[in-house]
C-alpha cells in the first residue's frame, strides 16, 4: 500500500479480503453481491464491515481490530434505494478515515457499485484502483502460503482421481463431474470456479461446460479442475482422459503428443528472472492449424483465485501486452489445448509450478493418462 501510494483501501472482493485478513464469509456471494468490504489503513486499523448477523465469524482473527455492521449496496439489500445507501457508506468510510488520519484524500477501492464510488468521490476523496497494491502482492507468495497450495493440491487430486474412476460409456458429464465434487467438498473444498469437463464431440471448440451429453467408449474426456480448495487457495490443472476400453485413435495419439510438447518446451523456458517477452517469444511454436483455437495465453499466476500475470501468446506484427518478468514465489499454471475443426476433437492439459530463487518446481503431479502417452 505505501509502494502504491495508498495510505488505506476499500476492498469489497472476497478473495482480496481473505488475503488481506483471513475473514472468509459467503465467499462466492459476496464476490457477486455488494455485501461486505474492508477497510484497511496501511497505517492503523483493519476495520472490517461485516453483512448484518455475522459479525462472530471474524471475532477472533489477530487481522482485524473492530467489526461493524456493513451497508447493503445492492439494489435488492437496499429495497432499491442504491443512492440513499452509498450515501451512508461513503459518510461512515470519511467519518471513519479522518479519524484515523484527517490528511487522507486518497484511497484504493475495487469492485464497489458505481453509487458508491460516486458518493465517496463526493465526500473529497480521489479514488484510485486497489489492486495496484493487491494484485502484485498476491502475485509473490510467502513462505506460509506454499504448504496450503500443496495440501489443496493433495486434496484436488484425490477429487481427480474419483472422477477418473467413474468416466465410463453411458454416463452423462455431469454425473462424472459430480464424483469430482463429492470428493472435493467433503475434504473441506471451498468452490469450483467453472464447469469445464466435456467429452468426445464436445472437447472441439473448448470451453463447453459440463452437460447432459454421455460418455461413448473411446471419447477423449477433458477436465480443468479450477477448484478453490483447502483455506481457499486454488488448484489448476487439467487432464484430458481415454473412456472405456477402446485403444485410442492414432488421430487421438497425436493430438496428446502435441499438447505434451507444448506444456514440456514452455516448461523449458519457465525460469526466475525471465522477461514475460522473451518467455513468449521462447514459446512452442503453435502448428497453424491449431492457431485459431489455442488457448487465449501461455500460460497465468495463481493464488486464491487466478492471478496475475496472465502471459500473451508472442505475436511478431505488434508490441508486447505486458512488462515484467517470471519472479521467485509465483505460482505459473501453463496451458495447452490442441484441437481443431479438422480433426473434431481436442486435448486440454495444464500443469502448476512454483518459481523458486533458482528452479522451478512442477506442483502439480497428477499423471496423464498412459492409454494416450
Amino acid at each position: 500500500m505505501t509502494r502504491a501510494g495508498m495510505p488505506a483501501l476499500v476492498i469489497l472482493d472476497s478473495n482480496h479480503i481473505f488475503y488481506a485478513t483471513g475473514a472468509r464469509n459467503m465467499q462466492l456471494f459476496t464476490l457477486r453481491t455488494p455485501a461486505r468490504y474492508l477497510l484497511l489503513f496501511a497505517s492503523g486499523p483493519a476495520i472490517l464491515y461485516e453483512y448484518i448477523g455475522c459479525e462472530h465469524l471474524a471475532r477472533d482473527l489477530p487481522t482485524i481490530d473492530e467489526i461493524r455492521p456493513s451497508v447493503g449496496l445492492s439494489f435488492v439489500s437496499s429495497g432499491g434505494r442504491v443512492r440513499e445507501a452509498s450515501e451512508r457508506f461513503a459518510a461512515e468510510i470519511a467519518t471513519t478515515v479522518h479519524s484515523v488520519d484527517p490528511t487522507i484524500d486518497r484511497i484504493g477501492i475495487d469492485r464497489f457499485p458505481v453509487f458508491a464510488t460516486d458518493a465517496l468521490r463526493a465526500k473529497g476523496f480521489t479514488l484510485v484502483d486497489a489492486d495496484d497494491a493487491l494484485v502484485p502482492a498476491r502475485a509473490i507468495k510467502l513462505p506460509i502460503e506454499i504448504p496450503y497450495l500443496r495440501e489443496a493440491l493433495r486434496r484436488v487430486d484425490e477429487a481427480t482421481a474419483r472422477l477418473e474412476a467413474a468416466i465410463a460409456p453411458g454416463r452423462t458429464e455431469t454425473q462424472v463431474w459430480g464424483e469430482f465434487h463429492f470428493d472435493f467438498m467433503q475434504k473441506d473444498g471451498q468452490c469450483v470456479t467453472t464447469r469445464l469437463f466435456q467429452s468426445g464431440v464436445r472437447t472441439f471448440p473448448y470451453f463447453q461446460e459440463a452437460s447432459e451429453h454421455r460418455m461413448a467408449a473411446g471419447d477423449l474426456v477433458c477436465l480443468d479442475t479450477d477448484a478453490q480448495g483447502f483455506e481457499g487457495y486454488a488448484v489448476d490443472y487439467s487432464r484430458t482422459f481415454l473412456c472405456g476400453d477402446a485403444p485410442p485413435t492414432p488421430r487421438q495419439r497425436a493430438l496428446y503428443q502435441l499438447a505434451r510438447e507444448q506444456l514440456a518446451v514452455n516448461a523449458g523456458n519457465l525460469a526466475p528472472g525471465v522477461e514475460f517477452r522473451e518467455f513468449a517469444a521462447k514459446a512452442w511454436r503453435i502448428p497453424d492449424k491449431y492457431i485459431p483455437h489455442r488457448y487465449s495465453n501461455l500460460g497465468h499466476g495463481l493464488g486464491l483465485a487466478g492471478e496475475f500475470p496472465n502471459i500473451p501468446h508472442h505475436d511478431p506484427r505488434m508490441p508486447y501486452p505486458i512488462s515484467g518478468c517470471i519472479e521467485p514465489g509465483m505460482v505459473i499454471c501453463l496451458e495447452s489445448y490442441v484441437g481443431s475443426s479438422e480433426d473434431g476433437e481436442g486435448v486440454k492439459l495444464e500443469d502448476q509450478y512454483l518459481v523458486h530463487d533458482d528452479h522451478v518446481e512442477c506442483m502439480s503431479r497428477y499423471p496423464y493418462d498412459p492409454h494416450l502417452g
